[in-house]
């Protein structure tokens, strides 16, 4: 017989579980310390690279994101490479786990339906990962009023905001792909494998695998004047079903307010008057990666969806 009641009922209890079981877990503990240890020097090191530049300029925060030095990557480079193993690291496990515990079926047995315990789960995951991220953002700007001695504008503060979103969005993603993988596999394992695999993929051979697909039915005389528009849009088209791609294009213009195009203009004209030319407001910068933006949010809803409908049609027993 069904259970009358809500079917959220218990979601807040699931979601307070796991978030503590998250935030104190050494799985969890040893990547907070490697985060912070990682950033702390990446800012340091810009901070030595930036000593020559003036305080005169307006983007002086931004610039301690971006800079990099020998041999500590940027912070922004860091945190690309870093913010899929942590959502990867919290969800790999979260529904066949679970399965490997004979515990599924005991925790259902309570007043709490699949869809609760499901979406309590993701959201946990999701606010342990926005909890790091953001006290991460507020110590590198600690730091950065402490040896930089000047706080930042109320441009900077918008476009880090903007950036630290985006973060949260591009962990999202990663977080759902790695529950996909633990719903359709039941060994952690191989769910954290599968979910590495793809990431190296679009981290690592995407960028080839849409210059390939942009080369299907070319024609000799591409390959001696080069590729025709029709063939660099679909190349970019591609590139950006990788959220690396979506990720890296909005922290490029929430970052650089340089930045007014992702496409090179061939006529010498026009590169200078839309490359170089000055830098962008801040409302015109969100435009401009708006797209980018909502696509990082569609992925999350869409492949949770899948999540979802993958987990309403597993067999549990007792």
């Amino acid at each position: 017989m069904r259970r009358k009641g809500s079917p959220w009922t218990g979601m807040a209890t699931v979601l307070t579980k796991e978030t503590i079981d998250h935030i104190t877990s050494a799985r969890m503990i040893v990547l907070e310390l490697l985060i912070v240890i990682t950033a702390i020097g990446a800012v340091f090191a810009a901070i030595g690279v930036m000593r020559t530049v003036t305080t005169e300029d307006p983007f002086l925060f931004l610039r301690l994101l971006t800079v990099a030095r020998e041999p500590f990557p940027s912070f922004v480079s860091f945190l690309g490479f870093v913010v899929p193993i942590v959502a990867i690291a919290l969800g790999f496990d979260a529904i066949n786990a679970e399965y490997s515990r004979r515990t599924l079926s005991r925790i259902l047995s309570q007043p709490i339906y699949r869809d609760a315990l499901l979406v309590g789960k993701f959201l946990a995951a999701l606010l342990t990962l926005s909890l790091t991220f953001v006290a991460l953002w507020l110590l590198i700007t600690g730091l950065g009023l402490i040896t930089l001695g000047v706080p930042p504008s109320g441009e900077e503060v918008g476009r880090g905001l903007m950036f630290l979103l985006a973060t949260i969005g591009y962990a999202g993603v990663w977080l759902a792909i790695a529950m996909m993988f633990s719903a359709l596999f039941r060994a952690p394992a191989t769910s954290a494998m599968a979910s590495l695999a793809l990431w190296l993929l679009f981290a690592v051979f995407w960028s080839i695998v849409a210059g390939l697909i942009s080369q299907i039915g070319a024609t000799p005389e591409d390959l001696v004047f080069g590729p025709t528009q029709q063939q660099v849009e679909l190349e970019q088209w591609v590139t950006r079903l990788s959220p690396n791609t979506l990720y890296g294009e909005v922290t490029l213009a929430m970052l650089n307010p340089a930045t007014r195009a992702f496409t090179m203009p061939t006529d010498a004209a026009v590169f200078d008057r839309i490359v170089l030319g000055q830098p962008l407001p801040f409302d015109q910068s969100v435009l401009l990666v708006w797209p980018q933006f909502t696509g990082l949010l569609a992925g999350v809803l869409i492949l949770f969806t899948v999540v979802y409908l993958l987990f309403q049609r597993q067999e549990i027993r007792a």
